[in-house]
Formats: structure tokens, C-alpha cells, sequence
């Protein structure tokens, strides 16, 4: 595995906390590859999620901000009520635009604009959720020729979102959040 992958985008929602908490507790301070959620969030919500798990992880939590360059050793969340899309120059993007999936920030709009501009250089994970946003997100990726992952659904707390993103392409790994964590890591591992 030479390919240098440049980024990850994990999408998630019902369950999301704790999948994600799972997850990224498990990166060290080295891990390279910037990471770009999308936590389904009430439009109303506060920065809670960023704050709790930049405490918990090794890495810089932190909600997105418009026109921020992704950088190295960084978690950025889409901030509540607004989609987050990656721009060409890899630059990060806030928009209001109408909600998809019935979801601002909504997961297929940020995979499907990373997957055009990192194309085979783009990991897109799809975790635990209650609807299928993401799905369609995941399939722009694998054709790009990008990697996709998908939370077992049997692990996941809410299992709608797992199993459209597999019915919707043919993914590369169906794996339990603890693998996904330790392929992220041997994946960076050749980063580095």
C-alpha cells in the first residue's frame, strides 16, 4: 500500500459520538492524514463534540472554518447548520445551501466535493446512522478511486447508514470501528 493517501472524510450520525470517540481516541500525535467529519448535528447545537473529543484525542479537534487550509494533525468537524465541502487547493468551505438528505451539514455533499478534488487520494469512512446520507458520497469516492470504508453493521448503534453505503457501491473493507482504526494506522504508517 505506496498509494499516499492526502485525507479522510468519515460521515456518521445516530451513535456518532461514540463511534467517533472510538475511533480517533485511537490515532497518535503522528497520524498524518487530515481527517474532515461530518457529524449529523441539531442546527442548534453548540461546539460540544469538538471540545470533548479535542480533551480526548492526540490529535487538534476543531470545528471548520471558512477558506481554512487542511492541514497535517488536524480533525475538522463541519460546524452545526452549515455543509462543509473541500475546494480545489484542498482550502475547506461553509456553506447554507438547501439541506440534502434532509441533513445540513449533509455527508454526501463533503464526500462528493473531496472525492473531486483528492480523487484516489481520499479515504471516505461511513460510521454508525439512522438514514443514507453518505451513501451516494461513498460511491463518488470509490469512483474516483479513492478508499471506502464502511462500519460493520453489525456493530454499528444505528445501522441504516453502514448498510446503504454498502448497497450503494462495492466497498473496499466492512470492518468494526477498532479495525478501522488499526488499517487508518498502518496506513499512515507508509505516510510517514
Amino acid at each position: 500500500m505506496s498509494m499516499q493517501y492526502k485525507a479522510i472524510v468519515i460521515g456518521s450520525s445516530a451513535g456518532g459520538l461514540n463511534a467517533l470517540r472510538t475511533l480517533l481516541t485511537m490515532l497518535d500525535a503522528d497520524f498524518k492524514i487530515p481527517i474532515i467529519i461530518v457529524q449529523h448535528t441539531s442546527p442548534s447545537s453548540d461546539n460540544y463534540i469538538t471540545t470533548y473529543l479535542n480533551d480526548l484525542c492526540k490529535l487538534k479537534v476543531k470545528e471548520a472554518d471558512e477558506k481554512e487550509k487542511i492541514m497535517s494533525g488536524y480533525i475538522y468537524f463541519a460546524p452545526p447548520n452549515f455543509h462543509l465541502l473541500v475546494e480545489e487547493k484542498f482550502f475547506l468551505s461553509l456553506s447554507i445551501e438547501e439541506r440534502v438528505n434532509f441533513a445540513r451539514p449533509s455527508i454526501d455533499v463533503l464526500f462528493e466535493t473531496a472525492a473531486f478534488t483528492y480523487k484516489e487520494k481520499l479515504i471516505g469512512i461511513v460510521l454508525t446512522g439512522a438514514n443514507h446520507d453518505g451513501a451516494m458520497g461513498l460511491r463518488k469516492i470509490k469512483e474516483f478511486g479513492g478508499l471506502t470504508i464502511v462500519q460493520d453493521p453489525k456493530t454499528a448503534e444505528v445501522n441504516s447508514m453502514p448498510l446503504s453505503a454498502i448497497k450503494a457501491t462495492k466497498v473496499d473493507h466492512i470492518l468494526s470501528l477498532e479495525d478501522i482504526g488499526e488499517l487508518l494506522i498502518s496506513i499512515n504508517r507508509n505516510f510517514l
